[in-house]
């Protein structure tokens, strides 16, 4: 791996504060809000929602996606992965100059901030949720950390995409109502699906360059036509599994409404074919992105209506 970019790190201005929200890879923070919202949409219609328990399990879970992308951000640098050409937002590290060891430090501070939050939720909910937050924690630092980081294999997708999708919306469900439902599983397999999609995005933006260092990603293993495809299939799927929760009577005919978030998917299916260069697949990854906030929105927003009407 290289190791001779870590020498040169340019100074940065610590009050600018767009080096540091940057840092936190806003981009992909819906991943977490997102199902938080979905899991106390599909709650109220059981039970009447406990405010104070949403805005902790939002504001957790926000902090520790922020948290993972800076655990990433951090071990791409300490790899030699990203430089001073790195597409996106990450690399802010080589490019703003802000220290590793800051970083590696607000990351574990978010982590803490997190816990104490946490035990604020275990103590209105169950204590069998900080054995589940530890494993969440745990997934996120392991996502680029330790000697076998989980994004540079082909199970990136479904982990990120269980742990930051389906396992936040059941918990959200969980802290509101106590249990878990089949039709609280059932409803989040779209988020599961859509926030692996994030990631794979990004891995077949960064496909050459996970290749040179060694990387096993699923964008790598399928190909770059493949992945697209893949890609493609994914959002299918996910618009497909709410129609047929609808014609089996499990939810609302209004969750239809998610149908509005289609063109977003399309877009980012078409910003990446014939595409090579990192840079000109930017746009396909944020349309990636839109799609599963729109379609959890509007996820939320049938479940609201369906309750309400």
């Amino acid at each position: 791996m290289q190791t001779q970019m870590h020498t040169s790190i340019p100074p940065t201005n610590s009050r600018d504060w767009k080096v540091w929200w940057q840092l936190t890879r806003p981009h992909t923070l819906t991943a977490a809000f997102v199902p938080v919202l979905l899991g106390t949409a599909l709650a109220l219609q059981d039970t009447s929602i406990h405010f104070g328990l949403f805005f902790a399990m939002l504001i957790a879970s926000l902090l520790i996606q922020a948290a993972t992308n800076m655990f990433n951000e951090y071990y791409d640098f300490k790899r030699g992965l990203d430089n001073e050409e790195s597409v996106g937002i990450g690399g802010a590290i080589v490019r703003d100059g802000i220290q590793p060891k800051t970083v590696l430090k607000l990351a574990l501070g978010l982590y803490g901030v997190s816990i104490l939050i946490g035990v604020y939720i275990c103590m209105n909910s169950s204590w069998w949720l900080a054995l589940i937050g530890i494993i969440c924690m745990l997934v996120g630092y392991l996502y680029t950390g330790g000697p076998f980081p989980i994004a540079y294999t082909p199970f990136g997708e479904i982990a990120a995409g269980f742990f930051m999708g389906m396992l936040i919306i059941l918990i959200s469900f969980f802290i509101q109502t106590g249990t878990v439902t089949e039709t609280s599983i059932l409803v989040s397999i779209p988020i599961l699906i859509l926030v692996g999609a994030i990631m794979l995005s990004n891995n077949i933006r960064d496909l050459d360059g996970d290749k040179k260092f060694g990387r096993k990603t699923l964008a790598i293993l399928l190909g770059r036509k493949g992945a697209i495809q893949l890609l493609a299939s994914m959002f299918i799927i996910s618009y497909a599994w709410v129609f047929i929760l609808i014609a089996m009577n499990i939810v609302s005919p209004w969750l239809a409404i998610v149908v509005l978030s289609a063109p977003k998917a399309i877009k980012a299916t078409k910003g990446f074919i014939g595409k090579t260069i990192p840079i000109q697949m930017m746009p396909a990854m944020k349309s990636t992105a839109q799609t599963n906030t729109i379609f959890g929105f509007l996820l939320s927003i049938g479940l609201f209506i369906g309750y309400f009407l």
